[in-house]
């Protein structure tokens, strides 16, 4: 049976975790701002970008709506990057 816990240091969350990072810059957003538009602690978005916090579905999509990404969109990217594994 196949272990469905995927490591924070996978292919896909390091790929995730560098999207993230880069359409926050490219808006212009500092983490803090970030932190702002999602109504969270500056320190989570940061969490997130290290690696030291995962996001559960939800967290996922209000994250992708902050940053103006189609959550939809991210997770079929997900599942490619997954399946040339």
């Amino acid at each position: 049976m196949n272990n469905i816990t995927l490591s924070i240091h996978s292919d896909e969350y390091v790929w995730l975790r560098k999207l993230f990072i880069q359409k926050r810059n490219e808006l212009g957003l500092s983490q803090r701002a970030l932190a702002e538009r999602l109504g969270i602690i500056y320190s989570f978005v940061g969490k997130v970008e290290t690696g030291d916090r995962k996001l559960d579905i939800f967290e996922f999509i209000h994250y992708c709506e902050a940053l103006e990404l189609d959550a939809n969109e991210i997770v079929s990217q997900l599942i490619l990057l997954k399946n040339k594994s």
